[in-house]
């Protein structure tokens, strides 16, 4: 028996509708919902960590073969074994993953998919390159995509570079999703746990236009006369 066959067994085995159920709920899977479509077969994130660190050794063949899978703990799986190959990898293998993930971008196609791998494979690629490519995720017709370009530039505020949070979420502001509002909104609140002054900037220029739960995500941390100032539109 192959790993990857193995691993599928070991899934099933520890999975239980009763979590499965929970999940779809949680991520929104119903006709006309953001996550419509999507199967889950009921692990817990600390579950599907643990078998990520057992099947660490798992060939890209293999991991294709559950970033493409129907299932969702198996996309998010295969995404974590992903992460942890990329910090492991030399440049020249860090560019061969980065390029897998941007040719798969149509199985990262929830939230928690893109939160828990955007800006530790794409983000840390792309910190000291040109970043263009981030301004053409976020014109994306795909959500998910649009997504992955705000989330990616978490690993350049952990840098202290926010500039490139800024220019993405300018591009964002006028967009109709509720989860790039949020995902934009705690961007901005990343960057004021490093530099209020560069999240004020923005909100000075922005924050009569910005959608409403953008702006609530930004401001969480503020103070109850900040939060008053903010949310009172002209």
């Amino acid at each position: 028996m192959n790993q990857l066959t193995q691993l599928k067994l070991e899934i099933e085995n520890i999975a239980t509708k009763e979590r499965a159920i929970v999940s779809q709920r949680y991520f929104k899977t119903g006709p006309g919902e953001y996550g419509e479509g999507d199967i889950f077969i009921g692990l817990t994130v600390p579950q599907t960590r643990d078998l990520a660190k057992k099947y660490k050794d798992l060939d890209i063949d293999e991991i294709k073969d559950l970033l493409t899978s129907k299932i969702h703990e198996h996309r998010l799986l295969a995404l974590f074994i992903l992460v942890d190959k990329f910090k492991k990898s030399d440049e020249k293998e860090k560019e061969e993953i980065a390029k897998f993930y941007l040719n798969h971008t149509t199985h990262i196609n929830n939230w928690d998919l893109v939160d828990q791998s955007a800006h530790l494979i794409l983000g840390e690629h792309l910190h000291n390159k040109d970043k263009k490519l981030l301004e053409k995720l976020a014109k994306s017709e795909n959500l998910w995509e649009r997504r992955i370009s705000i989330i990616a530039t978490l690993q350049f505020i952990r840098k202290n570079q926010f500039e490139e949070t800024k220019r993405i979420a300018e591009f964002l502001l006028k967009d109709k999703h509720d989860l790039i509002h949020k995902a934009v909104g705690w961007m901005l609140r990343e960057v004021g746990k490093k530099d209020k002054k560069a999240e004020l900037e923005f909100l000075n220029k922005h924050y009569k236009t910005m959608p409403r739960t953008m702006l609530r995500y930004a401001i969480e941390h503020f103070s109850k006369s900040e939060k008053e100032y903010f949310m009172k539109k002209s």
